[in-house]
């Protein structure tokens, strides 16, 4: 049984679980190293391509054009830079399929995803519509605030919160009484398995991960971003699955708790949006895992 804080990109530190002698900040790992890495990092995704239908020439091209769009927009800024040559030489892709290959388009934010994520996000974190628990608050369909109808107008006047209710309902986040009161029951958007909304979620989610860990490996002289986890091995059954509700439980707050504040930290934001329209912007995601699996009986402690 073991335990242990991990960060990514080791810092120099008087904790005992960090090493001492942490990597170069300034090289990127070598890529046997970082191969080996790769291997366990992709199986999950392998075996969910392969249970989608999604066979290897199919990958094999899209990540042809994935190196051939990164190369070009990412780690060539400058387009005098943007040879054919050069790309070719720094991806492996021959010149003669750079012409065929066109680098895949980010997906945009399906409406639906954006709308219901931000009226669930409200109704958790405003103090309007949640009670002194900071829970949130059972709603009458319409009426003055605080009701169903002016949550959803607070987010958009485009869409009628009929059409939003109805949406909720059918994906089984709310519940409506003979009283026309509507009841929050999920705690956070849970999109339908297989939906549209998921998979934005799944990629958004593992695409923001993979990058913050990526930045911290690759010491590109940035501060380190936040990427740790809590461990344990070798758990019976029952103590298992008392560890899961534990995190589950905790990392539920730390969301809440998150998304009460970051409502505060926007809504003052907003003046010098208001002021500064042309002002550089960000955007930041803290999100959360857990996963727990059966150990081979042979598996190593870790």
């Amino acid at each position: 049984m073991g335990v242990s804080l991990y960060a990514s990109r080791h810092r120099h530190t008087q904790d005992p679980l960090i090493p001492a002698t942490p990597p170069d900040p300034g090289q990127p790992p070598p890529p046997q190293l970082l191969l080996t890495a790769l291997a366990r990092m992709l199986r999950p995704l392998v075996r969910l391509q392969i249970r989608s239908g999604v066979t290897f020439p199919v990958l094999a091209d899209l990540l042809r054009g994935l190196y051939v769009e990164v190369a070009r927009d990412d780690l060539l800024p400058d387009p005098r830079s943007r040879t054919d040559s050069r790309i070719s030489l720094m991806t492996g892709v021959h010149r003669k399929e750079l012409r065929r290959q066109r680098g895949p388009q980010p997906a945009e934010e399906p409406a639906i995803v954006t709308l219901n994520s931000q009226v669930l996000a409200l109704w958790l974190g405003a103090p309007d519509y949640t009670d002194a628990a900071g829970k949130p608050l059972p709603l009458p369909r319409n009426g003055p605030a605080p009701s169903f109808d002016t949550l959803v107008a607070t987010v958009t006047r485009d869409v009628r919160p009929r059409a939003v209710l109805d949406d909720l309902l059918a994906q089984g986040f709310v519940t409506l009484d003979a009283e026309g009161i509507v009841r929050l029951k999920a705690e956070a958007f849970l999109p339908r398995e297989g939906s549209e909304a998921q998979l934005f979620y799944f990629a958004r989610n593992l695409h923001d991960h993979v990058a913050a860990a990526s930045a911290n490996v690759a010491g590109q002289g940035v501060r380190p971003f936040l990427d740790r986890s809590v461990h344990y091995d070798r758990l019976g059954t029952e103590a298992a699955a008392a560890l899961e509700a534990v995190a589950r439980e905790a990392a539920q707050r730390l969301l809440i708790e998150v998304n009460r504040q970051a409502l505060a930290i926007a809504e003052r934001d907003e003046a010098e949006a208001a002021a500064n329209p042309d002002r550089p912007t960000r955007r930041v995601n803290l999100g959360v895992y857990l996963y727990a699996e059966d150990e081979a009986p042979d598996a190593p402690k870790a």
